[in-house]
């Protein structure tokens, strides 16, 4: 990771702040977010489209439309915005989130599997137009809904092409047995149905196959039965001016071999060629992932006759993924020490067994209080943490070349209690 480096007596720097600094000012646990990472990463794919030639001044239209769900910062989704980035939302809260970031409603697809009658209201009283329809019942609601408040739903139907992406089982989303989308086959019959419903505009086809895909032949499968079917559909007359291929590009955790950008780019280009459509992406893991770490203290070595274990004060609900997934996260100490190395399972203060957020891992001479990071932990860490055990959210920091700020604070146990003793 470029953003972060040893420098002064072997200090872990994040750009060009210490890592032990922001420590002593906000306490451990927190997050930890290199602003230019993160614009560094979406610039990579604006780039990478307009090289292919897919431009949003010539014959081409391309959308990049951060999923939001992988980290809702607000000040993290301001500069996306700035950028001129769109947001995948599957929530009301999320499009409250990404317009008061100042992304344009226009901008905002609504997908998601389980959209309620008030959120499908909400997104339409507010300006949001695009919609990625995940089942047949959720058609006919969103067609009334519109009806009722007099718009028209721009609609997308999200397929489900029965390709496995090859990725963890618990976030694979483009197989059969799958809960997402609609199975491929049944697409004609389903969109014979929506021309007729007085509430949507047949705009496009959206898909997403999964999350944290390190090789391009899935994408290429999925991808071309997208083409298919567009193809197809115009047959049958309807007019499939748009295609969301979703997300799902992976980033390093350990040692994975990750797509490059342009060729994931390159192929969305050689699909679309011929058929003249708006190009929608909807990355998150990999516009935010790699720009956050997660900085936890040691507390206490304990030895047992199995295994060592460093009790660290992060834990389950501060990161979910390794107990979620059995996901692996990097960790490099924020003061380098030379010396013996020994293996430890860092375990945090959590009263389940699950709380584990690292086995087998080598630290050398380790002691109570040294500092640890966790390297790409910026998308799902702190979008799915929680306060169980009554521990406080844990803060969130954003670097800025030499400069850092508090960009969420940590609430005291009394401002936890706040919307339970609200009317007291």
């Amino acid at each position: 990771m470029k953003f972060l480096s040893y420098k002064k007596q072997d200090s872990l720097f994040i750009e060009d702040v210490a890592i032990a600094d922001i420590s002593k000012v906000v306490g451990t646990p927190f997050y930890c977010y290199s602003r230019k990472n993160l614009v560094d990463n979406f610039q990579n794919f604006s780039d990478s489209f307009m090289q292919s030639g897919i431009s949003q001044e010539g014959k081409f239209d391309y959308k990049i439309c951060y999923a939001i769900k992988a980290n809702f910062n607000i000040h993290l989704v301001k500069i996306l915005a700035e950028l001129g980035s769109g947001i995948d939302a599957v929530s009301a809260g999320e499009i409250f989130r990404a317009i008061k970031a100042g992304v344009s409603p226009k901008k905002i697809v609504f997908a998601g599997v389980g959209k309620t009658r008030e959120e499908i209201s909400y997104a339409l009283q507010n300006g949001v137009e695009e919609f990625s329809v995940e089942s047949v019942p959720e058609m006919f609601l969103l067609s009334e809904v519109a009806v009722r408040l007099k718009k028209k739903a721009k609609f997308s139907l999200r397929v489900n092409p029965n390709v496995d992406a090859g990725t963890h089982d618990k976030i694979s989303t483009g197989r059969k047995g799958d809960k997402f989308g609609v199975d491929i086959d049944l697409a004609e019959e389903i969109y014979a149905k929506a021309s007729k419903l007085p509430g949507l505009e047949i705009h496009g086809i959206s898909m997403h196959i999964g999350s944290q895909i390190t090789v391009i032949d899935p994408f290429v499968a999925a991808f071309k039965k997208l083409r298919e079917l567009c193809l197809t559909l115009r047959k049958n007359g309807h007019k499939i001016s748009a295609l969301d291929f979703g997300g799902g590009i992976g980033i390093l955790y350990k040692n994975e071999n990750t797509l490059l950008i342009q060729d994931y780019v390159n192929l969305i280009k050689e699909i679309t060629a011929d058929l003249k459509v708006k190009i929608t992406i909807a990355p998150g893991r990999a516009m935010v992932g790699s720009a956050g770490i997660l900085v936890s203290k040691i507390i206490f070595l304990k030895e047992t006759s199995v295994k060592n274990f460093a009790i660290i004060d992060a834990a389950m609900n501060d990161l979910m993924r390794p107990g979620l997934y059995g996901s692996y996260h990097e960790i490099l100490p924020v003061i380098k020490k030379f010396g013996a190395k020994s293996n430890f399972d860092l375990a945090g203060p959590i009263c389940e067994t699950t709380d584990i957020l690292a086995q087998n891992r080598e630290l050398i001479d380790p002691k109570s209080d040294d500092l640890l990071a966790f390297l790409s932990a910026g998308a799902y860490g702190s979008s799915m943490s929680n306060e169980y055990n009554c521990r406080p959210l844990v803060p969130e920091v954003l670097v800025d070349g030499n400069s850092f700020k508090v960009i969420r604070r940590r609430p005291s146990f009394e401002e936890m209690l706040h919307l339970e003793l609200k009317n007291e």
